[in-house]
């Protein structure tokens, strides 16, 4: 069996990120399962193929002549589910597409509604076989240019719509670009080196790149001393270029605030006005989220109603969608433990950026 590798990393992310105790790539449907529901998923299709013809003048079934040919067709990349004690099972249901000149299914009308069937057969499948009322349905893709990922994001937002009016409580996610990097790709790096099974084959990957990587990091640097008993804290998207004062600290706005200052005003406004998913608000609560992405050796955010070690935080708490939180004050900004090519990227990518 042939397995692409983001298929792998969306497999790895379902596991580990998502914490799904049962993950299957390339779940298809077998011909003996027994549909249920008939008579709603018949509805559902034709409401479905009558609404995205009136509004784009796309017939999204023209290739399937009944719901049972539909159905037979139904696969998702990536399966999970999630069993959690308080809170039942939670599915998830993946397709990746990685094209390196960006996601291209043929024409920008085919392309869009390739994805919208794709989303729509496949919750169809999940209540029709397995019963399920509620599922999270994801198309993840690392590159799609900004006009296609609009309309797509805007087709989601549709499809979720129509299976909401059946009585269906599914999301319908599109995962694309800078949050593919952000909600999919950084969070897997961050847990990679708890995860040992060699099945994972590009968490294994990754883990041989790390291996040289590194190496060739300590020579480039010839030995430097880490501070507060770190191993090398450079991150995959930057390089010695980047700790070296040279282009980064001539592109740097904020040259006349100190790391500390800077997290403490410009961060805590971006996070404050919205501009970070809930996601990565939830991240941003680890230990190993915030030391990939902001170099910190302790959790970027806690919870005002837990335990935490006050002296490592900011007095002054911010609110975030209603939660009070706390920010950490451990930023260093020295040649040996410079937190600020970290905070000055992620600002970079979220500034402007309204969720």
């Amino acid at each position: 069996m042939k397995i692409e590798m983001g298929e792998s990393l969306l497999y790895s992310w379902l596991r580990h990120v998502k914490k799904c105790q049962i993950v299957q790539m390339n779940w298809k449907v077998s011909p003996q399962w027994t549909l249920n529901h008939e008579e709603e998923l018949q509805k559902l299709m034709n409401a479905s193929n009558e609404f995205f013809c009136e509004r784009y003048n796309f017939h999204i079934y023209k290739q399937n002549r009944s719901l049972n040919q539909l159905m037979k067709q139904g696969e998702c990349d990536v399966f999970g589910l999630a069993v959690r004690e308080k809170n039942g099972i939670k599915a998830y249901a993946v397709d990746v597409a990685f094209h390196e000149a960006g996601l291209n299914y043929g024409s920008h009308a085919e392309t869009v509604m390739r994805v919208m069937k794709k989303c729509l057969r496949t919750a169809m499948c999940l209540y029709g076989y397995l019963n399920l009322s509620s599922a999270n349905i994801i198309f993840a893709s690392p590159k799609i240019n900004p006009i296609e990922r609009n309309a797509l994001l805007q087709g989601a937002k549709e499809v979720e719509k129509l299976l909401q009016n059946y009585g269906l409580d599914y999301s319908v996610q599109v995962i694309a670009n800078e949050e593919f990097n952000s909600l999919v790709l950084q969070p897997i790096l961050a847990v990679s080196n708890d995860v040992s099974d060699t099945s994972e084959l590009f968490l294994r990957s990754y883990q041989m790149y790390k291996m040289f990587a590194e190496k060739k990091t300590v020579s480039m640097t010839e030995s430097v001393p880490v501070n507060r008993g770190q191993e090398e804290r450079v991150p995959p998207m930057l390089t010695k270029h980047d700790f070296s004062g040279g282009k980064e600290k001539r592109d740097d706005p904020y040259q006349k605030l100190k790391v500390g200052q800077l997290a403490n005003t410009v961060l805590r406004k971006i996070l404050v006005n919205g501009h970070a998913s809930a996601e990565e608000i939830k991240f941003m609560q680890t230990a190993e989220y915030s030391k990939q992405f902001f170099g910190l050796n302790f959790p970027l955010l806690v919870r005002g109603d837990t335990k935490f070690e006050g002296v490592r935080y900011y007095k002054e708490p911010l609110l975030i969608d209603g939660i009070r939180y706390y920010m950490c004050s451990q930023w260093f900004e020295v040649p040996t433990n410079d937190d600020r090519p970290y905070l000055l990227r992620w600002i970079a990518s979220h500034e402007h950026k309204k969720q």
